[in-house]
């Protein structure tokens, strides 16, 4: 990838942002279960950081942290455990839906970067990776930052933090990270067969 944006690459980073938007505020985006959200939103970002490296991966990561933090105040559809949390402390809640995703991009964009002229799966492993990281930082952001609340207290059960992540997230984790996988690689191979990704 070469330094600098060109104007192929501000409008695919134009599209993808588009298109997180869209999935953000319609179903496209997130499956309710429970408290939590089954999220596909990671994908444009990890076509982003596959395309345009940690520059887009940090911007459509915090697109996505932007808009997942709006859901803690009801627009686009309220997150049910965004709203509780926005009331213990909305400064916490944002660092939460916000610096998780911006980090996961930021470091989604750098590894793929770092990745690409040695692995022709590159694709495949950041989609893997945008889910994985999302999933960690999200839930690590959680106990950090609320884990002292009764609400959250009551959420873990009595269990040890690790247990508490797994069960919590479960299998919705691993088809998140599963989808991502494969859907980021065939955006990719698209992007590139119509010419819109140079790699």
């Amino acid at each position: 990838m070469k330094t600098g944006f060109k104007a192929r690459q501000i409008t695919l980073l134009g599209l993808l942002t588009a298109i997180l938007l869209l999935m953000s505020y319609t179903p496209l985006g997130y499956l309710r279960i429970g408290p939590l959200s089954l999220t596909l939103n990671m994908i444009p970002v990890a076509v982003a950081a596959a395309a345009l490296g940690p520059v887009g991966g940090a911007f459509t990561g915090a697109v996505f942290g932007l808009t997942s933090f709006l859901q803690c105040l009801g627009f686009g559809g309220a997150s049910p455990l965004g709203v509780v949390l926005f009331q213990f402390s909305p400064l916490r809640c944002f660092l939460m839906c916000f610096g998780a995703r911006l980090l996961t991009g930021l470091l989604v964009g750098s590894i793929c970067k770092w990745i690409q002229p040695h692995i022709r799966s590159s694709a495949a492993i950041t989609g893997f990776l945008a889910a994985f990281f999302n999933t960690v930082f999200f839930m690590s952001s959680l106990v950090l930052l609320f884990g002292k609340t009764e609400y959250v207290q009551n959420m873990m059960g009595g269990k040890n933090v690790f247990v508490f992540i797994c069960t919590f997230v479960g299998l919705q984790a691993v088809f998140e990270m599963l989808a991502s996988t494969f859907l980021t690689t065939a955006l990719v191979k698209g992007l590139e067969k119509a010419k819109l990704l140079e790699r």
